[in-house]
């Protein structure tokens, strides 16, 4: 069976060894923010993981949400297990105190993300999503609309979603045709219908807060005239209760692959009322911090599904006998030797352990980062952070979740046949993970936004600040011997990045095709190269707990694992570098009707 349980000890080891999370709590308005409350929150989170959500994660599989005459049923235990959450104050932990929200730190939040995704993916989508409302009303709403709906966010008694896919359009916004009339009272009439909305209708809460991407008539065409609405399921009285239904409403849920228990919703809008969310033919602005946050959490679940996957392939590699090691037996008074003495099994084992570990530091440093910027007393470093935050922000949606995706494959290939049952709970990681390469923008999409925005944005210094970071660390650490091993590998995958991107430079304002063909490829070697960092930090934390003589084991192990890391994959920078640099004209030459 699939297992998990919460990584404490390494998340801890992240924070408080690798990062120095202890800073956090010298920003203005995180003084409360000290490593032994975090820990504490860890943990507690952890119980309501592996006690409650994760028990739910293959029975919501297996029963999936319901739909009959507009309404969704979540599977049994949602309803009770999003009861808990919300009371034990889970869905407020990183808002603003002046909403109801404790007000901690987004880097708790992204430690609170992996395990509540890790534990149960489909289920963490809908507080998920919420949240996303919760940042772009935070940032673009009016005082009233903040003052009416954020506390019922916080709080989580009313959830949120984000409705911007029509059946005629997904990535391409600019062609939506949901129309927004302007009426007398200041609101808006919105007609149209929107598909593959996650969330849209459930019985977890008592309403339902859509952010709606519409076009007023005489707006401009393109993604120039979008604007943004807060369409709420049940309009609002005026004590804050819920009162009559509102003019959107679900015409279906889709039949899907996988995340079976969170419902995927077509809904329907027929003249619902709508509040403006910032200003006129501005949505996209607003909406894009929806999507931004959505994508580091869609990159959270990639790394929530390789956790789990690892600990159920670890577990079955212990436990599963089968043939005996080619050195000699390993398990003599048995039949067979467990398959963890296999160099293949090992192999996989490893990919996975190696992703998992330096894929936590890299996102916890994320969280650190976005907290630096928004709460830094130095505007230039909250500048910096925020640049930092932007490049990094489709690396982890893209690679976090194509890695997700493989390390669930490599959990049904450790288990053999056996993954490939049902019952045994590791092929519905394969299904739940496939999405997240999808969705919140394709990964295509996230290399591209890589490379055609990010790049260049600020005239590159925003990259510059990023390769600056490594190649301030390789300075700093290069004549170190213990480090050399691990910083010289991590040297040259940065010099394959400036030649890669150099390259690109030079051919792709001749043929924006080669900047084309060169994305994705592009966003996995600087992925690579971005996780060699964090191993080099890793490895230098390491070093500190061994001279401090705690747990010795525990820091060689990170040692051996940075070694597998740097010597086993990282290596695919440079046939990515290779690959960059054959250029568009093998990927464009063959006719379309050649196909």
């Amino acid at each position: 069976m699939a297992v998990y349980k919460a990584p404490l000890k390494d998340i801890n080891f992240v924070l408080n060894e690798v990062l120095d999370v202890s800073t956090l709590a010298k920003l203005p308005g995180y003084q409360d923010a000290t490593p032994d409350t975090i820990q504490a929150i860890l943990e507690e989170a952890a119980k309501l993981c592996e006690n409650v959500l994760f028990p739910l994660n293959r029975s919501g599989d297996e029963e999936g949400c319901t739909y009959e005459n507009g309404v969704v049923r979540t599977p049994k235990g949602f309803k009770h297990a999003y009861d808990m959450f919300r009371e034990g104050g889970w869905t407020a932990v990183t808002c603003d105190p002046e909403y109801g929200g404790q007000g901690l730190p987004a880097t708790v939040g992204f430690a609170l993300q992996e395990m509540f995704t890790a534990s149960n993916q489909a289920f963490a989508m809908y507080p998920g999503l919420s949240h996303g409302a919760y940042e772009a009303l935070s940032r673009h709403g009016s005082d009233a609309l903040k003052k009416a709906y954020l506390p019922k966010l916080v709080d989580g008694s009313w959830t949120g979603t984000m409705c911007l896919t029509e059946p005629h359009c997904g990535t391409d916004l600019g062609m939506l045709r949901t129309k927004a009339e302007p009426q007398a009272d200041g609101s808006y009439s919105i007609t149209g219908t929107k598909i593959f909305i996650s969330a849209g209708e459930h019985d977890l809460a008592e309403n339902i807060l859509h952010l709606v991407l519409a076009r007023l008539p005489d707006a401009p065409g393109g993604t120039k005239g979008i604007s943004l609405f807060l369409v709420p399921k049940f309009l609002p009285k005026a004590d804050g209760s819920v009162g009559e239904r509102n003019g959107i409403r679900c015409g279906a849920i889709e039949h899907k692959m996988g995340i079976k228990a969170n419902a995927t919703c077509v809904m329907n809008l027929d003249g619902a009322k709508g509040w403006l969310v910032g200003e006129l033919n501005r949505g996209m602005p607003a909406m894009f911090v929806m999507m931004n946050a959505a994508r580091l959490g869609v990159g959270m679940q990639g790394l929530g599904i390789a956790e789990t996957s690892y600990q159920s392939a670890l577990a079955y590699a212990r436990d599963r006998l089968q043939g005996r090691s080619l050195t000699g037996p390993k398990n003599a008074a048995g039949p067979a030797d467990p398959i963890i003495v296999h160099p293949d099994v090992r192999r996989m084992l490893m990919i996975q352990k190696s992703f998992t570990e330096a894929a936590r530091a890299l996102s916890l440093w994320v969280g650190m980062l976005i907290d630096e910027a928004h709460s830094h007393p130095d505007a230039d470093k909250r500048a910096a952070a925020e640049d930092l935050v932007q490049m990094l922000t489709p690396i982890i949606k893209a690679y976090f979740t194509d890695m997700g995706s493989e390390c669930a494959n490599l959990a049904v290939q450790t288990y053999g046949g056996h993954g490939y049952i049902r019952e045994n709970g590791v092929e519905q990681l394969v299904r739940d993970a496939r999405i997240t390469q999808l969705y919140e923008g394709t990964n295509g999409i996230q290399a591209l936004d890589l490379v055609g925005r990010k790049l260049p944005m600020k005239g590159g210094q925003a990259a510059q600040r990023l390769l600056g970071e490594m190649s301030a660390f390789i300075a700093a650490n290069k004549t170190n011997d213990r480090m050399k091993e691990f910083v010289e590998p991590l040297e040259k995958a940065l010099g394959r990045v400036q030649d890669a991107a150099l390259f690109l430079m030079q051919n792709a304002m001749k043929n924006p095709d080669e900047a084309g063909a060169a994305a994705t490829d592009l966003l996995r070697l600087m992925a690579l190269t971005a996780m060699a960092f964090m191993w080099n930090r890793i490895v230098a934390a390491a070093y500190k707990g061994l001279a401090a003589g705690n747990d010795n084991a525990f820091y060689e192990a990170k040692l051996a694992t940075a070694r597998f890391y740097l010597a086993r994959v990282l290596p695919q920078t440079t046939s990515l570098n290779h690959q960059i640099k054959a250029g568009a004209a093998t990927v464009m030459a063959l006719p379309a009707e050649a196909f």
